[in-house]
């Protein structure tokens, strides 16, 4: 049974790292035969490193869905994983390529959602609930005989990024603080952006007679972080990583624009969707882990927020004041 694999928005972290999964370990790279890597800007350095390992990369142009069709036929795609970039038009990017892999005949299609997006209310968390018109447009397929597309699907509903916490780099170098608007008492559970690339890895290298494993196949799975942290047990994790005092400060959602407007590279719409997740956690909605996929597909336990920030701790870490001796 072949496996050609087209990835989409490959040209961003979650499509970058889970291409390079399937490329670099021997236990997924034998199961797969090719991968194409769609890119909306095929310029970035992560398209060249990708290729470099074996992909090929064609450039997504939005909105030629007839192209799309064509270019799915011809590198023989059988399988998709479809990743809603971060775009002001996700979903109409989304729903477009979903069309196109319909009509190319695609037999496998997993889809990396948003978990919350199920809690999200659609007049104040529009972004979060945009995913579940998403999934609605991937899961209509299965009652559908005629189309192939919903002969195997999988959605895994990732949980919060920790690496978004990484946005806050300047303010924990320079005051030692990690500012979120999450208000004091409730919880979430980041999770690390490699364990969702990890369980991506097992569903689409995963084989069995219908497409993907039937362990995988039809499955809605929900991956958060392992530990439920308020904003203090954050710091406290950050601290024991950077082997410095680390303290949480709970801002406001004005100045939380303010911050991601002035250091955060990402799309608006992205800086949206951070700031209605924050809404989330502030609502109490987020007060729950999900971590039974991850050790089913993966048989490993998720990353704890400790180990991530160890990870990272070069770049947390504050930076301690240079004392001049002025009395020369």
């Amino acid at each position: 049974m072949t496996r050609n694999l087209c990835i989409t928005a490959i040209d961003g972290q979650t499509g970058f790292l889970i291409a390079e999964l399937l490329l670099k370990e021997a236990k997924f790279a034998k199961q797969i035969n090719s991968i194409t890597g769609l890119a909306l800007n095929p310029s970035n350095p992560k398209c060249k490193e990708l290729e470099s390992l074996g992909a090929k990369i064609v450039p997504h142009h939005p909105g030629r869905e007839r192209q799309m069709v064509k270019t799915l036929k011809e590198v023989g795609c059988d399988t998709i994983c479809v990743i809603p970039p971060a775009h002001k038009d996700k979903v109409d990017i989304t729903i477009e390529l979903c069309e196109a892999a319909k009509k190319a005949g695609v037999q496998n299609v997993l889809l990396i959602s948003a978990a919350g997006c199920d809690y999200a209310e659609r007049d104040k968390q529009p972004r979060l609930r945009e995913f579940i018109d998403i999934e609605n447009i991937v899961l209509s397929s299965k009652g559908d005989p005629s189309v192939e597309l919903g002969h195997s699907p999988c959605v895994i509903r990732a949980g919060f990024y920790a690496e978004n916490l990484l946005l806050y780099t300047q303010q924990a170098q320079l005051e030692g603080t990690l500012p979120l608007p999450i208000g004091e008492n409730h919880k979430f559970a980041p999770v690390a952006l490699g364990d969702i690339a990890h369980v991506a890895a097992h569903v689409l290298a995963g084989k069995g007679k219908h497409g993907f494993d039937d362990r995988h196949r039809g499955q809605m799975m929900v991956v958060t972080g392992p530990m439920l942290c308020a904003g203090k047990e954050l710091a406290e994790a950050a601290s024991q990583a950077v082997g410095q005092k680390m303290e949480f400060e709970n801002i406001s959602e004005r100045e939380a624009k303010r911050v991601l407007h002035a250091q955060a590279d990402i799309d608006d719409s992205e800086k949206e969707y951070l700031l209605e997740y924050y809404s989330l956690v502030r609502e109490g909605k987020t007060n729950y882990v999900a971590t039974t996929a991850f050790h089913d597909v993966t048989g490993e336990q998720p990353t704890q927020p400790s180990e991530f920030f160890r990870m990272y701790s070069h770049e947390l870490r504050p930076k301690k004041k240079v004392k001049t001796d002025n009395s020369a």
